[in-house]
C-alpha cells in the first residue's frame, strides 16, 4: 500500500514538473529582447499603459485591482528590501499579504508571496493558464500577447485579488511613470527608495531625470514617503508631490535602538534606510485603513517605540541574493560523515546581486563586515607584513588569525555583471571600500551566468556543465579592467588572448603567490576567466576538500542571474 501510494505521488508530482516545465516555455515566448539595454519590439497600436489597461479589462480585473489595498514603491536600490520589510511587518500585524518583486533568482514563483511564502507549484499554474487562455483567446493585430514582465504584472493582479489578500505590496520593475505597475490607480501609500545611476538607457543618465520616472508612481493626495535624497533628486520628487498635491515625507533610516533587541533580518548597514521606509509606509497603511486604532488602540503611530509586530516582522523578513550568507552544504556533510578520517575546510558565499556603484559600495561595506564577523577579527594578525598596496596579506593573498593559527583565509571575487555596465567604476568602488577595512580578494574569477536573458527557467531546469562555446569577450574585458587595478597599469589585449579561457582554474591557481604574476607574458595570478560556473564551483569544493586549514569565503556580485545561478547550484 505504502508503494502504491508512493508511486502515485511520484506520478502525480512528474505531471505537475511537466504542465510547470510547459508553463515556463510559454512564458519565454512573451520576451521580447534578446539582453539588457534592447528595446522590446511590441506589435499594435498601442501605448504600454493603455495595453496594460487593456489586458486588465479583458481579464476583468478592473472592479478587484481598484479594491487591492496597495503599497506601491519605486527606487533605484533597495526598494525589493523596503516592499519585504513591509510585507513581514504587515504580515506580523495579522494581514493576510501578497508581494510582487522583481527579478527572481532561481525560479519565477519567487515574485509572487502569500503571506510571505512563494506561490504554490499548483497553485501558480492554475492562475497562470486561466490568464494565459483568456488573454489568447482575444489577441489581435493591435493588441498582442503581453510581454513577459506586463504578463507577470496581470497575473499578480488576478493571484491577489483572487486569494482575497488585505494587502498587496508591488514593487516598480524599471522606473516608474512607464512602468507595468503603474496602472495602479489609487494605492493607499506610495514610497521611493534611495536613487541613484541605473538603467540610464531607459530613464536618462542624470538624478533629476531618473526621479522624474520614479516620481511617476505618485498619485494625486496620496501620502507617499522617501529616504534622504541628493538634492538633484529630492527637489524633482517636491516638485511632483507638490503638483499633485501629495502629501510627500522623508522617512530616516530607522534607530537600532527602536530594535529594542532585535536585529535586522536583512543583512548591511544599508538596510536601516529601507527599514525606516518600510516603518513609515506600514504606519501610514494602517492608518490609512483604519487599522492602527484596532491593532494598537490609544498608542500613537509618532511614539518612538515600535508596535512588537513591527519588530517581529523587521527581524524575520526574507530576501535572497541580497546580503545572503551561505556555507556549502555538500561540505558540512562531508565533515560529518568523517570519510576516511578526513575533513575539508570551509568554503562560505556571501551573494549581493548589486550592480550600480551605489549598491556595489553598500555590498563591499557588508562584505568587509561580515568576513571580519566570521574571522574573529578582534584577533586578527597579520602573517606577513605587505605586498603591493595590502596592509596583512601575503604574496598568495592568504591571511591568518592568532586563535586559529592553522586556518588560513582567502577572499575570493566571482563576478559577472550585464555589458552595459561600467567595471571601471564598479571596481574600485568595491576595492577601495574593501581595502578600506582591511578586506583583500587574494584572486578573482570571472564567469559568464548560465541563465539567459531569452529564456524562463525553474529551479529543476538542466545545467550545462561546460560553456566552452560562449563568447567570452566580456569577462576578458572583466579582467583586463581588474588587471588594472591591481597593477596600476592597463593590460593588452594581446596579453589577455594569451590567457585562453579554462573550463575551470589550475589546481595550484588557489595557492599561487601573487608575485608570480606577469600580465605582459600572458600569465595571471591575480585572476582567471572561466568557461564553466559549475565547474568553478566544483574546483572551489576540491579546494578546500584538499586542505582541511583552508577557508575561501567568495563574494558573488555584480548581477542578481550570477547570484542566482550560484544558489541554483549550491541547492543541488
Amino acid at each position: 500500500m505504502d508503494s502504491r501510494v508512493a508511486i502515485e505521488e511520484n506520478s502525480q508530482d512528474s505531471r505537475l514538473s511537466s504542465a510547470y516545465d510547459t508553463a515556463m516555455e510559454a512564458l519565454s515566448s512573451l520576451i521580447t529582447r534578446q539582453k539588457r539595454g534592447y528595446r522590446s519590439q511590441v506589435g499594435g497600436k498601442y501605448g504600454k499603459l493603455d495595453r496594460m489597461l487593456m489586458y486588465v479589462k479583458i481579464l476583468g480585473l478592473e472592479d478587484h485591482l481598484a479594491n487591492l489595498k496597495i503599497i506601491h514603491v519605486a527606487g533605484t536600490k533597495g526598494k525589493g528590501s523596503t516592499c519585504t520589510f513591509c510585507e513581514a511587518i504587515l504580515r506580523e500585524c495579522g494581514f493576510r499579504t501578497g508581494l510582487f518583486t522583481s527579478p527572481h533568482l532561481i525560479d519565477v514563483r519567487e515574485r509572487f508571496r502569500l503571506d510571505g511564502l512563494d506561490i504554490a507549484e499548483d497553485k501558480f499554474l492554475h492562475y497562470f493558464w486561466e490568464c494565459w487562455n483568456q488573454l489568447k483567446e482575444n489577441v489581435t493585430d493591435d493588441l498582442p500577447m503581453p510581454p513577459l514582465f506586463q504578463f507577470l504584472t496581470v497575473l499578480a493582479f488576478k493571484i491577489f485579488s483572487s486569494e482575497k489578500i488585505d494587502v498587496a505590496v508591488f514593487e516598480v520593475g524599471i522606473g516608474g511613470s512607464d512602468d507595468s505597475t503603474n496602472v495602479i490607480k489609487d494605492p493607499v501609500v506610495c514610497g521611493i527608495s534611495p536613487l541613484g545611476m541605473d538603467h540610464m538607457e531607459t530613464l536618462g543618465d542624470t538624478l533629476g531625470l531618473i526621479a522624474s520616472h520614479k516620481a511617476g508612481i505618485f498619485k494625486p493626495q496620496v501620502p507617499a514617503f522617501t529616504v534622504p535624497q541628493l538634492s538633484e533628486a529630492m527637489n524633482v520628487l517636491e516638485e511632483r508631490a507638490n503638483g499633485l498635491m501629495v502629501p510627500l515625507e522623508v522617512a530616516m533610516p530607522l534607530d537600532c535602538k527602536k530594535l529594542n533587541g532585535f536585529k535586522l533580518s536583512l543583512s548591511g548597514h544599508h538596510q536601516f534606510t529601507n527599514a525606516g521606509l518600510a516603518v513609515a509606509l506600514c504606519k501610514c497603511w494602517l492608518q490609512r485603513t483604519g487599522n492602527w486604532e484596532k491593532l494598537f488602540q490609544h498608542a500613537s503611530p509618532e511614539e518612538e517605540i515600535l508596535p512588537k509586530a513591527f519588530l517581529r516582522g523587521l527581524s524575520t523578513a526574507h530576501l535572497s541574493g541580497r546580503a545572503q550568507i551561505v556555507h556549502d552544504s555538500s561540505l558540512k556533510s562531508l565533515n560529518m560523515s568523517g570519510v576516511n578520517g578526513s575533513s575539508s575546510g570551509d568554503l562560505i558565499f556571501y551573494l549581493d546581486g548589486a550592480h550600480s556603484p551605489e549598491s556595489m559600495e553598500a555590498c563591499a561595506s557588508w562584505f568587509s563586515t561580515a568576513v571580519k564577523e566570521n574571522n574573529n577579527t578582534s584577533l586578527f594578525s597579520p602573517s606577513c607584513s605587505k605586498f603591493l598596496t595590502m596592509e596583512g596579506v601575503c604574496g598568495n593573498g592568504s591571511t591568518k588569525l592568532e586563535n586559529e593559527s592553522n586556518k588560513i583565509f582567502k577572499q575570493i571575487l566571482l563576478f559577472n555583471c550585464m555589458d552595459v555596465r561600467d567595471p571601471q567604476i564598479l571596481f574600485p568602488t568595491l576595492v577601495d571600500t574593501c581595502a578600506s577595512s582591511g578586506t583583500y580578494f587574494s584572486k578573482a574569477i570571472f564567469v559568464p551566468s548560465i541563465s539567459k536573458y531569452s529564456k524562463v527557467t525553474s529551479a529543476s531546469s538542466a545545467v550545462p556543465l561546460d560553456s566552452l562555446s560562449k563568447d567570452l569577450t566580456w569577462q576578458f574585458n572583466l579582467q583586463r579592467a581588474w588587471e588594472k587595478i591591481i597593477h596600476g597599469k592597463d593590460v593588452s589585449n594581446k596579453s589577455l588572448q594569451m590567457n585562453i579561457a579554462k573550463s575551470f582554474p589550475s589546481r595550484k591557481f588557489i595557492h599561487e603567490d601573487i608575485s608570480n604574476c606577469s600580465p605582459t607574458d600572458g600569465h595571471f595570478a591575480c585572476s582567471v576567466v572561466v568557461s564553466s560556473l559549475p565547474l568553478t564551483i566544483n574546483w572551489l569544493r576540491d579546494s578546500v576538500k584538499e586542505n582541511p586549514s583552508l577557508r575561501i569565503q567568495v563574494l558573488v556580485t555584480g548581477s542578481l542571474h550570477l547570484v542566482g545561478d550560484v544558489l541554483k547550484l549550491l541547492r543541488r
